[in-house]
């Protein structure tokens, strides 16, 4: 048995190592610049989005939040070399004005604690100026504002009122003329003006004193059914807005203001049902910028 078993052949166990292929997942170092691809596209379409449903007002407010509003220094100094002692910006070598520098009118508290010619929204601008842009925007509102008699001494007369809407583009100030069932501005498919449009033209001259902006005015027109060879709405659309020019011109405002006149016919309905009267109207636009 001992002889046996000496001559017995030995067992022999191969172990098998699985070897993986070097095109696998490289590690997960995919999935981070994945991630950050699709970061920067929801940052993306999030900038288009709110690009398209702010107004420029907004967008403008947006822009001023994140311009820099703190200087660098407040307190200006001074060292012993070419200057004396007294720094470029001192202010009593300068305008009280600019950097290093206080208000126009400073006080000692306000010099002590170096403040500068920054206005608080930070648009660099001496404190209570306003811009000029702020300025023709706010001269803007006060002309809406006196047609829609918020200032409560309106010289619109309540019937005119509900003859007019105004809003604020990024053309500038659109005051819209509409008709209605019981009031007319032209007589039924001409450009003869009735007694409502003279008032409102009028009205208009008078109140657009208050700005020195160039003036452009949109005249549309319902659609009307095509029984004839050639479709009026074009000519009478054209007819209505130089009429509208021409009564604004004899209520008294300048001829040098006027920058153009244009008949849109019925190509931007206001309501669904093109047909509608609502969509006869015109467009008097106190224009931003000439």
């Amino acid at each position: 048995m001992g002889a046996l078993g000496d001559n017995a052949a030995p067992v022999i166990i191969r172990k098998k190592k699985k070897v993986v292929a070097g095109d696998g997942h490289h590690g997960g170092a995919w999935k981070v610049a994945y991630a950050d691809f699709v970061t920067a596209m929801m940052a993306f379409f999030l900038l288009m989005w709110l690009l398209n449903a702010t107004t420029e007002k907004q967008r403008k407010g947006i822009a001023d939040y994140f311009s820099p509003t703190i200087p660098v220094s407040r307190v200006s100094g001074g060292g012993d070399g070419a200057f004396g002692g007294n720094s470029i910006f001192s202010e009593e070598g300068l305008p009280q004005n600019g950097t290093g520098a206080t208000n126009a009118r400073p006080t000692e508290s306000r010099q002590a604690r170096g403040q500068m010619g920054l206005d608080p929204d930070g648009a660099g601008r001496s404190a209570g100026i306003p811009s000029p842009e702020s300025q023709r925007q706010s001269q803007l509102d006060e002309v809406a504002q006196a047609l829609a008699g918020g200032d409560g001494d309106s010289s619109v007369s309540p019937k005119a009122r509900r003859h007019i809407l105004t809003r604020v583009t990024d053309e500038g100030l659109v005051i819209e003329l509409f008709e209605r069932d019981e009031a007319r501005l032209f007589a039924a498919g001409t450009a003869r003006p009735t007694e409502l449009l003279v008032e409102l033209a009028a009205i208009i001259a008078s109140v657009s004193a208050m700005v020195q902006n160039g003036f452009a005015i949109e005249g549309y027109t319902r659609s009307v059914p095509v029984v004839r060879a050639e479709n009026p709405v074009w000519d009478l659309s054209t007819a209505r807005a130089d009429r509208m020019r021409r009564l604004l011109q004899d209520a008294g405002l300048p001829k040098t203001r006027m920058r153009r006149v244009t008949g849109n016919a019925d190509r931007a309905p206001v309501v669904a049902d093109a047909m509608a009267l609502r969509n006869n109207r015109l467009e008097v636009i106190l224009l931003r910028s000439d």
